[in-house]
């Protein structure tokens, strides 16, 4: 009977050797530890559906394209040719989602991640990626408290939200002393979540520090707002000389409409990360009712050849112009890929110290490579001033980065 027993934990414990042998750390397929070659898999965690999955389905083909492109120029070769795969998530826009499924993702077996488009989400996932000790990418997440706590395996691309608000004030006033056109007054719209009032915490404290008025501040919900009629006739009463609008691409679009609807008497309609004043799509969207709209914002280098030759190959895949969002998403996946070539490993922690050290040249229109100081933020990240010319957005400020010359004052078109 005890031969018989000790058969039988034998064969299980076999059983239990046999499974523990067979799991793979994160980030690999078909293989153990660093055996070189095979796959290596990268979360992607966006909003594809719901009303930001303008941004959120583009941003995860750019991803994929990014991993395509490395992929067919050899892959990792430091890890023997290993191949990326892109495994995409939806975080609905709901930061419970994008928390479920960057555990969802790691466990199978996601060495990175990237994401999310969303403050809010990026939080959620930022202290999943911590707990798990597995690097997450912020392509798109503007508000500082993300890294402000301590985290150090979260690394962000776009500049934070006190470097679009105060560059923005900055930009915005210099621009006015240029052209002579004093900007006393200032109104504020913004989106309600953390993104819209860091980035307006940080402008209101640069602007007022420059002598502008800053009030009223309006805010929104982006995500179920469908006019914004009512708010602009708030701005229109205040008699303000400019007018700031903080918010994503459809709310964007609503804001110049309603613009042109109620003609608020400004000389400026200037937004600060604005995702919609910049993109091409929005010259169509919102017609003749962005003209002279600017925007502070973050954006690709559109005198870069490189990136010219990207949103040419971009648009020839997926026929869409390639948004500053998806240049983003790229970029996080060539800096995975780069840091996976610097470690010459597929660890997780291995991988973060390597993206922790690197020094990337960047699509962004950014002063410098990517680079990362010790709280994960890239320190070459800035916003650039674009500026709807002739119903094409055009790199206006500051000159090293202009492709026209800024046209300022510039009052909705009536």
């Amino acid at each position: 009977m005890r031969n018989l027993r000790l058969v039988g934990l034998l064969a299980a414990l076999g059983v239990a050797l046999a499974a523990c042998g067979g799991s793979a750390p994160p980030g690999t397929t078909g293989q153990e530890g660093d055996q070189q070659g095979g796959t290596i898999k990268i979360g992607s965690i966006h909003p594809l559906t719901g009303p930001l999955a303008f941004d959120g389905q583009q941003m995860a083909k750019a991803g994929k394209f990014a991993a395509e492109r490395i992929n067919a120029q050899g892959g990792i070769k430091s890890l023997d040719g290993a191949k990326l795969q892109v495994l995409d998530a939806d975080s609905k826009g709901e930061p419970e989602v994008g928390q479920s499924e960057a555990q969802r993702l790691i466990q199978e077996g996601a060495a990175a991640l990237v994401g999310p488009y969303q403050s809010a989400v990026a939080s959620n996932v930022a202290a999943v990626a911590e707990r798990n000790r597995v690097p997450f990418l912020i392509d798109v997440a503007v508000a500082d408290s993300i890294l402000e706590q301590g985290y150090t395996n979260t690394f962000r691309i776009q500049p934070n939200a006190s470097s679009m608000g105060t560059k923005g004030a900055d930009y915005l006033a210099e621009l006015a002393e240029a052209s002579g056109t004093p900007i006393r007054s200032v109104a504020v719209l913004h989106e309600q979540t953390d993104f819209g009032k860091s980035v307006l915490a940080a402008f209101k404290a640069r602007a007022e520090g420059s002598g502008m008025k800053v009030g009223p501040e309006i805010s929104y919900d982006a995500v179920n707002v469908s006019d914004l009629t009512t708010e602009i006739t708030q701005v229109k009463a205040e008699g303000v000389d400019a007018l700031v609008v903080t918010g994503y691409y459809r709310d964007g679009v609503l804001a110049a409409k309603a613009i042109s609807s109620v003609r608020p008497d400004v000389k400026v309609v200037f937004g600060i990360a604005n995702g919609a004043f910049d993109l091409p799509q929005f010259t169509s969207d919102a017609g003749k009712a962005g003209e002279g709209f600017f925007d502070a914002n973050y954006h690709f280098n559109a005198r870069d050849p490189e990136m010219r030759k990207l949103a040419a190959d971009f648009k020839a895949k997926y026929g869409e112009d390639i948004r500053t969002s998806s240049v983003l998403a790229y970029e996080a996946v060539r800096v995975i890929a780069s840091g996976l070539e610097k470690a010459g490993t597929r660890d997780p922690q291995q991988l973060r110290e390597a993206i922790s050290g690197l020094s990337l040249d960047t699509l962004m229109a950014y002063p410098g490579p990517i680079s990362f100081d010790k709280t994960g933020q890239n320190t070459s990240a800035t916003p650039i001033v674009m500026q709807v010319q002739g119903g094409t957005v055009r790199q206006v400020f500051p000159k090293e980065f202009a492709e026209a010359e800024p046209r300022f004052p510039a009052p909705p078109a009536r």
